[in-house]
C-alpha cells in the first residue's frame, strides 16, 4: 500500500512540474534567445564567428583554380591522348610530312597530329585530327578514334602524353564546323592550346567537329611504358 501512494505522488509531482515548465515555456525561451545573443555578439567582437564566405557550399560553387604551368625544357611530341568523359584512350601519330596521302593512310591506324602544329610544352597549337564514325559495324577501329568528342562540355579534362611529361588541358569550346564556311584552324595562337577535329581526309573539306582547350597543368610522367 506504502508504494503504491508513493507510485500516486511521484507521478502527480511530475505532472505538477510539467504543467509548470509548460505554463513557463515562454520564459525559457526568452532565456534563450537572450543567451544565444550575448553568445552571438560576444564572438563578433573577437573576431571568431565563421566566414560566410568560406561554408561548404561555396567551396563546392567556387571556380576551379588551375594549378600553374609548369614549362618543360624541351618541346615534346604527343604519344597519346586519353578523354575520361567520354572513355577516349589513343595512341597519337607523329608523321613529318604534309603529303596528303601520306597524312591520311596515317590516319588509318588512329589520331594524327598534324606536322607544322605545336608541339607539346611551347606556346602554340598543337592539333591532332582523327576519324569518327557512327556506323553500327565498322572493321577497322580506326574510323571510331574520335568517336564523341562532340559530346564534351566546357572543363572537360584531356590528358596527352609526352615523351617525359603529361599535359592536361581543360575544354573550352565544343563547335560544328560546316563544309560550307571557313573552317581552317589557327596555328598560331595566345598561350598553349589544343585542338582536337574529326577529319575524313586531309585532302578535302568536310563537316568536322572541333574541339579547342587550353593547358592547365604539366606533370612529369612516371611511369614511362607506353
Amino acid at each position: 500500500m506504502t508504494t503504491n501512494s508513493t507510485s500516486v505522488q511521484t507521478a502527480v509531482k511530475l505532472v505538477t512540474a510539467s504543467h509548470k515548465a509548460y505554463t513557463q515555456k515562454w520564459a525559457f525561451l526568452g532565456l534563450f534567445v537572450f543567451v544565444l545573443f550575448i553568445s552571438t555578439s560576444a564572438a563578433a567582437i573577437f573576431d571568431v564567428l565563421p566566414d560566410p564566405a568560406k561554408t561548404v557550399a561555396d567551396e563546392t560553387s567556387a571556380p576551379l583554380v588551375l594549378a600553374p604551368v609548369t614549362a618543360v625544357a624541351t618541346p615534346e611530341l604527343p604519344t597519346k591522348i586519353e578523354i575520361p568523359a567520354i572513355s577516349l584512350s589513343q595512341k597519337i601519330a607523329n608523321p613529318n610530312t604534309t603529303d596528303v596521302q601520306l597524312l591520311d593512310n596515317a590516319l588509318l591506324a588512329g589520331p594524327v597530329r598534324y606536322p607544322t602544329s605545336a608541339e607539346l610544352g611551347v606556346n602554340g597549337n598543337v592539333i591532332i585530327f582523327g576519324h569518327s564514325s557512327y556506323l553500327p559495324i565498322v572493321n577497322n577501329q580506326a574510323f571510331k578514334a574520335f568517336d564523341g568528342i562532340q559530346k564534351l562540355k566546357q572543363g572537360d579534362r584531356i590528358t596527352v602524353t609526352g615523351a617525359t611529361h603529361v599535359f592536361v588541358y581543360s575544354v573550352e569550346t565544343v563547335e560544328k564546323k560546316s563544309a560550307a564556311t571557313d573552317d581552317s584552324i589557327p596555328l598560331s595562337v595566345e598561350g598553349s592550346k589544343l585542338t582536337l577535329a574529326t577529319c575524313n581526309s586531309f585532302g578535302t573539306h568536310s563537316d568536322r567537329f572541333v574541339v579547342t582547350a587550353t593547358l592547365v597543368e604539366t606533370d612529369v610522367l612516371v611511369n614511362t611504358v607506353q
